[in-house]
Formats: structure tokens, C-alpha cells, sequence
């Protein structure tokens, strides 16, 4: 009696897909150009490893990065390893530990990450994460660089009407070391204003017996939200706050300021409340957006505590993407399927040489095989080499 599962042998994990022609090829031609335009804004390309001892790869990103990681033991030294589901701390930890400078560093990277759930990007467990970041400056300079070469990302891969979501972790962060709330106090609120669960906020609050001005005030995050006019409002429904808050509305501000200068014709919707990665990010975070796609496509922000458990507590400020969701949702048009030449089968050496001569000219040639199904219009060429008057001469079909 035959085995059910053998007959499903082929099918693969939720959220793990395969990339297959033509693409396949698309994604590396994308590949290609995007590190070259990373380049050409001096970010230097790294390869971290895609498995490294659990503790290194986690020290310093907070719980939700270790349950999105899988996780195995080491059959040579005993020790837990991780498959890594972000490439962003391994950049942090090569910038600290491996390369040491005290300029700015600008690294970029790609390559496949491993998620237990998916998270976002699509719905993806398997994202092509892509990302650049930039340790050794603590400026909104440093925050719009990057920004900016993250809406480039997105135009060259095709993207339009793209529109940004800003905010700052430092307000929720400052605002709730205001009120006094624990750890767990602090992560039930912090959920229930991811999820605009107002009446629920203000539940929490009065059983947490915040102060009445300081519950105002967090109360009010869940309703901050809105265009650049928004900051204007938040100054003054918060103007009781501590000063680390009032520091981080000027660095709103500021930001603001930088991209109407540098992108003028981005729309930006600001949200104070909004606080992916809080437990990664310490200052400003963003992410980007196009109509019909309700997650982000790309997202960044400010992480300057990471390098400090690897000996050096840099500024670091950065953003990632999953190079398939934007190959996805973008306009590739552009991008022409390549053309192909058929040679049949024979081992006449002057066949062998023209077969050599196209392919170094950058001529995509296909090798026929004896007894092979299908010629050359099957295998997709549109010219075909024959032999005529003892030259092999291209013809087209």
C-alpha cells in the first residue's frame, strides 16, 4: 500500500515559497542593481552567516526576535544555535566587533532569512531580506540618508504611490516612565495602543493608577495621528511631558523639516502611537506603504543600543525589505525576458567555437542534446545556428 504523504512530498512549508523562471531572474537582476546602487551611496556589502550561536544572534533585539527564531543544537560544541530571521543585529555586531572604526560605516547586505511565524512582507516565512545601515551618527541627517536611499529602493524596483508612516518610540517610552509602569504594565499597554483599543487603554490606565495628567497624556497617543499639522497638536496635549519627550517631537520635527526638503512630494502620515519594533528601536522608526497592501513594505528606524553588548555602543540607524514582496508589487516592464540562440547537437569544432564566440559576446546560447523532446522554438530561442555553405550561420525563426 503506497504511502498518502508521498504524494504530497512536493508541497512546502506555509509561508516558504521557491522562486522559479523567469523570476528567478529578475530577482538577481534586481539584486544586482540594488547593491550597485547601495555602492554608489558608499554602503559596503557583508555576508553574515545564516546560522550562528543563539546568544550572539539574539543579544540585545528583545523577545520577539528570539519566537521568530529557529532554533537547533550544535552537533560539534553542544550549544544552541539560530537560524537568523533578521540580518540587521549581524550588521550591528560586525560594525562593533568585527570592523571597529570610528567614522561612520555604512554596510549593506542580502541574503534569505527564516522566520517561525510570518511577519508581515506578505505573509512570508522565508523574506530575501535586503537593508543598509548606517553606525556612527546620532543625527536626523544620518535617519534621513537612510530614508532616503529606501525610497530609492523602492522606485528602482518599480514602486509607486508610495507614502510614509512615521513616529517615535521615545515618546511612548518616555511617557510611560512618566507614569511609573512596570515592565509587564508597560508591554499590556503598549499592546492594547497597537491595536487603537481605546476604551481598553483607558481601562488599563485606571487600573494601573497612572496620574490623571499622565493618563491623559498616553491616552491621547492613540488619537495623535495625522499629517505634519499633527505635531503642533501633540505639543500642546502633551505638554506636560517629561523632557525626553518634548526631545523627541523636536526630533519630529526636525525630520519633517529634512524630508520636505529632500523629498518633497512624499506623503507622510504621522502616528504616535504606532511603535513597530519597540522593544528593538530607541528613536525614530518609519515605514513605507502602497494602496492595495495593507503591511508595510519596507521599514527603519533609529536601534543606537544594540552594539553596546558587543563593545560599542555606536548610533546605528537603518531600514530592511523583503526583495520578493517588491519584485511582487512592483512595475517589472521594464525588465525584457532574455532572447535565446539554439545550437544543435554535434561536435563539429568550428560549431563549438561560434557556441564560444556568442557567449562571451554576453549571447544567451542553448545547447541542443541527441534525442532530446523539443527544439529550438520549444525551448523558447528565436534563432537557430545552421550549418550552410560549411559556416554556421544564425537564422532566425
Amino acid at each position: 500500500m503506497s504511502d498518502p504523504m508521498q504524494n504530497e512530498s512536493w508541497i512546502l512549508p506555509d509561508g516558504i515559497e521557491e522562486v522559479l523562471p523567469p523570476e528567478a531572474a529578475l530577482v538577481e537582476r534586481r539584486r544586482r542593481q540594488l547593491l550597485d546602487l547601495f555602492a554608489s551611496w558608499g554602503y559596503d556589502y557583508v555576508i553574515p552567516p545564516f546560522v550562528e550561536f543563539l546568544d550572539a544572534l539574539l543579544t540585545g533585539t528583545g523577545s520577539d526576535l528570539d519566537l521568530q527564531t529557529f532554533k537547533l543544537t550544535d552537533q560539534l560544541s553542544g550549544r544552541t544555535l539560530g537560524i537568523r530571521a533578521d540580518i540587521t543585529p549581524q550588521a550591528a555586531r560586525m560594525d562593533a566587533h568585527n570592523i571597529g572604526r570610528d567614522e561612520p560605516t555604512r554596510l549593506c547586505y542580502l541574503g534569505s532569512v527564516l522566520h517561525t511565524r510570518s511577519d508581515g512582507f506578505a505573509g512570508s516565512r522565508s523574506p530575501l531580506q535586503i537593508g543598509a545601515e548606517l553606525y556612527g551618527h546620532a543625527g536626523v541627517e544620518s535617519d534621513v540618508e537612510i530614508l532616503r536611499l529606501m525610497m530609492q529602493t523602492l522606485e528602482l524596483t518599480g514602486l509607486e504611490e508610495v507614502y510614509l508612516d512615521l513616529g517615535h518610540v521615545g515618546i511612548y517610552r518616555g511617557l510611560a516612565q512618566q507614569a511609573g509602569l512596570s515592565e509587564s504594565q508597560e508591554r499590556a499597554l503598549f499592546d492594547a495602543l497597537q491595536r487603537k483599543a481605546l476604551p481598553e487603554v483607558a481601562e488599563l490606565l485606571a487600573d494601573f493608577q497612572v496620574d490623571a495628567e499622565v493618563a491623559a497624556m498616553l491616552a491621547a497617543l492613540g488619537e495623535l495621528n495625522g499629517d505634519v499639522t499633527l505635531l503642533s497638536r501633540a505639543r500642546h496635549l502633551l505638554k506636560a511631558a517629561d523632557q525626553s519627550v518634548q526631545q523627541a517631537l523636536d526630533y519630529l520635527q526636525r525630520m519633517a523639516d529634512q524630508i520636505a526638503i529632500w523629498l518633497p512630494q512624499l506623503p507622510i502620515h504621522f502616528d504616535l502611537a504606532e511603535l513597530r519594533g519597540y522593544h528593538f528601536h530607541t528613536g525614530v522608526v518609519f515605514a513605507a506603504f502602497v494602496p492595495g497592501s495593507g503591511r508595510e513594505i519596507a521599514r527603519g528606524g533609529r536601534y543606537d543600543r544594540i552594539g553596546k553588548v558587543f563593545g560599542r555602543a555606536r548610533p546605528a540607524t537603518g531600514f530592511s525589505t523583503d526583495l520578493k514582496t517588491l519584485i511582487r508589487l512592483g512595475n517589472s516592464a521594464d525588465v525584457p525576458q532574455p532572447e535565446a540562440i539554439f545550437a544543435p547537437w554535434s561536435d563539429d569544432p568550428a560549431l563549438a567555437a561560434e557556441v564560444e564566440r556568442l557567449r562571451v559576446a554576453g549571447q544567451r546560447v542553448i545547447s541542443g542534446l541527441p534525442g532530446q523532446q523539443g527544439g529550438a522554438q520549444e525551448m523558447g530561442c528565436i534563432q537557430e545556428l545552421r550549418l550552410s555553405d560549411g559556416q554556421w550561420r544564425l537564422v532566425r525563426l
